[in-house]
This record gives C-alpha cells, structure tokens and sequence, in this order.
C-alpha cells in the first residue's frame, strides 16, 4: 500500500503517465520519459490514451440513462475534466460518486473530485485496489449497498497480474454489490501487437511496475456470470459511438473496454 504522505519521484507512476499522455502537467521527467519510450514503441499509445477517456465518458453516460445513481471508481487517476461524478452529475444531479486511488498525487488533486452537486455527492478514499474489504467499508458511508451501484475498473486491471488474484479482486467487489449493479472496464492486449507487447511488458518489469495485458477471451472472464451490453467486449472506440464524439478510428486497436 502507497504511504499517502510520500509522492515518489524516482520510479514512473501509472497515473502520473496517463496524466502525461493526455496532455496534463501533473507528472514528472520520470513519467514523460517512460511514456515517450511506449510512444516510440507504439504511436498509437496517445489516441488510445484519449480513446479510453472518451470511452469512460460514455460508457458512465449510458449507465446514469439506464438509472445508475451510484457509482464506485478504482484506479482514479488524476483528475481531468470532465470527470465521472461531472458526466454523471450531469445527467443525475443526485448521483453519489466514491472515487479510489493509492497515488498519491491524486489525493493532492482530489479537491477537483469532490465538487458535487448540492444534490448528490462525491468522496475519495486513498486506498490500493488489492484491499476491497477496506475500500467497500470506507464506500459505505457514501453508497447506499441496498441500490445498484456501477462499479468502474477504467485501464486499471492490465496492473494487477494474474498471481495477484485480478479475478478473484473483482469478483470480491462485484459479489458486495447489489443485484442490478453494474461493472464497467477497459483493459490493455497485446492481441493485436504481440511483439510490441512483449516488450511494454518488460520495460514495466525493469522499472518495478506490472503490466498484464490479457487477450479478449481472458478480459471476458472478468465478465463471467453477468449479463454483457450490447456490443460486449470491444474495441474500445467502437462501444456505443452514438453517446460521445467517437475519437478517429483505431482499427484493431490495443484496448478492448
């Protein structure tokens, strides 16, 4: 677990070089030189960066049309307008929004995430995905778990390897939710790239950092025992155009959401 009173700067951040990716300057030289080395690996990485932002935004706009009024968001990141609860919020101003993350970088920006609504509400928990009992008791105070809750997983699973039980994480939080709950992700493969993965993989593993990217069959486990939205798992920029700007087309890009 991340000390929330310690920022470092020695190694690269997840959070800090999707800040990077999407134009922020809430990052360091660390972050923007191991991003520019993925860049150099894969041109595509930048789209696919703002691809998976837009994919958030629409994918939290469909849930607050179908009634969501609860969501809970792992793996934050910084924050970057418009935000979950601002999409949400928008739509239904007395949705509940808990965000989580454990950089903490993000818990300095986290004033950004809770400008709520009169209406609704919105909390951040500094908390590591690997401690769901934690997070689920902290959401609690926020979340009523009597109501549907849409748990959101944007680009955060492809850092949690199989031996740290990604499954078995998300199966925890989903199985203390309510009936009518929603799970919403995004997640890297390597399908497509698989020499180019290879080597994303290993520059992650040299710099102390994870990265799983796993096939479609294996995101789709995530998915097992749950009813999956039309169009299911897909390229991201190709899962319900229709509700946001659709970002130029990737072809067979590198994120299924």
């Amino acid at each position: 677990m991340t000390d929330p009173s310690y920022i470092d700067t020695s190694k690269p951040h997840p959070a800090r070089m999707y800040d990077w990716f999407l134009g922020g300057k809430d990052n360091y030289p660390v972050d923007e030189e191991m991003g520019r080395q993925l860049v150099a690996m894969d041109g595509r990485v930048l789209t696919t960066a703002r691809a998976n932002r837009a994919f958030m935004q629409r994918a939290t706009r469909w849930l607050a049309h179908q009634g969501v009024r609860q969501f809970l968001d792992i793996g934050t990141g910084i924050p970057t307008e418009p935000n979950l609860h601002q999409i949400a919020q928008g739509i239904a101003p007395r949705a509940r929004v808990v965000y989580c993350d454990n950089d903490p970088i993000v818990l300095a920006h986290a004033e950004a995430l809770l400008r709520s609504t009169p209406q609704g509400a919105t909390e951040y928990i500094q908390a590591d995905f690997r401690e769901p009992e934690r997070i689920l008791q902290e959401a609690a105070r926020i979340l009523d778990f009597d109501r549907p809750i849409a748990l959101s997983l944007v680009a955060l699973l492809h850092f949690i390897a199989d031996e740290d039980g990604a499954y078995d994480l998300v199966d925890r939080l989903m199985r203390a939710l309510p009936s009518g709950s929603h799970l919403m992700l995004s997640h890297g493969t390597g399908e497509f790239t698989p020499e180019t993965a290879k080597q994303a993989a290993e520059l992650y593993e040299a710099r102390g950092m994870t990265l799983a990217l796993r096939t479609r069959a294996e995101v789709e486990r995530f998915f097992e025992g749950y009813e999956l939205v039309d169009p299911g798992v897909a390229v991201i920029d190709h899962w319900k155009p229709e509700l946001g700007e659709r970002m130029p087309d990737m072809g067979e890009g590198p994120t299924p959401g």
